[in-house]
C-alpha cells in the first residue's frame, strides 16, 4: 500500500476561508490605527501654526499683521498644509483670521488615508486654546 502525503482540496479551502476571516476583521482594525495614529499630524500642525500665530499677536498685536507671514496666508481663506501633507489648515473654517482672535481648522486631504476618518473628520484649535472635533468619536479625538 501506498501512503500518500499531502493536503486535500477540502484542507486548502479551509485554511483560505480562515485567511480570509482573519484579514477581513485585521484590516479594518489596522486602517483605524493607522488614522488614530496620523491624527498626530493634524495636531501637530495645528499647535505649530496657532504658536506662529500666538508670536505674531505678541509682537504684533495682531494676528494679520503686515510682517505676519502665517496670519496673511490663512487671511481670506488661504490654506497651510500639514507636516505630512495629510491635512490642510485653515483659519474659521475657511474664512478670514480677525485681528485678536482665530479657530483654525484642519481638514483631510482628499485622497489619503485620512479622507476615510469618519470618527474625526476636522479638527479644531482657538486663540484661547479651546480644542474641537467634528465626528462620530469627536469627544476623543484630541
Amino acid at each position: 500500500m501506498k501512503i500518500q502525503k499531502g493536503f486535500t482540496l477540502i484542507e486548502l479551502m479551509i485554511v483560505v476561508a480562515i485567511i480570509g476571516i482573519i484579514s477581513a476583521i485585521a484590516y479594518p482594525s489596522y486602517m483605524e490605527s493607522v488614522r488614530k495614529s496620523n491624527r498626530a499630524d493634524a495636531k501637530a500642525s495645528l499647535n505649530d501654526v496657532s504658536q506662529r500665530l500666538q508670536r505674531c499677536f505678541t509682537a504684533y498685536n495682531s494676528y494679520v499683521h503686515d510682517s505676519c507671514a502665517v496670519g496673511k496666508s490663512l487671511d481670506g481663506g488661504g490654506t497651510v498644509s500639514s507636516g505630512e501633507n495629510l491635512y490642510t489648515i485653515a483659519a474659521d473654517g475657511g474664512d478670514d483670521i480677525d485681528a485678536t482672535t482665530f479657530t483654525l481648522t484642519a481638514t483631510p486631504v482628499v485622497g489619503t488615508s485620512q479622507a476615510g476618518d469618519k470618527k474625526c473628520e476636522t479638527l479644531t484649535l482657538s486663540q484661547a486654546g479651546v480644542q474641537g472635533a467634528t465626528g462620530s468619536d469627536a469627544a476623543n479625538c484630541w
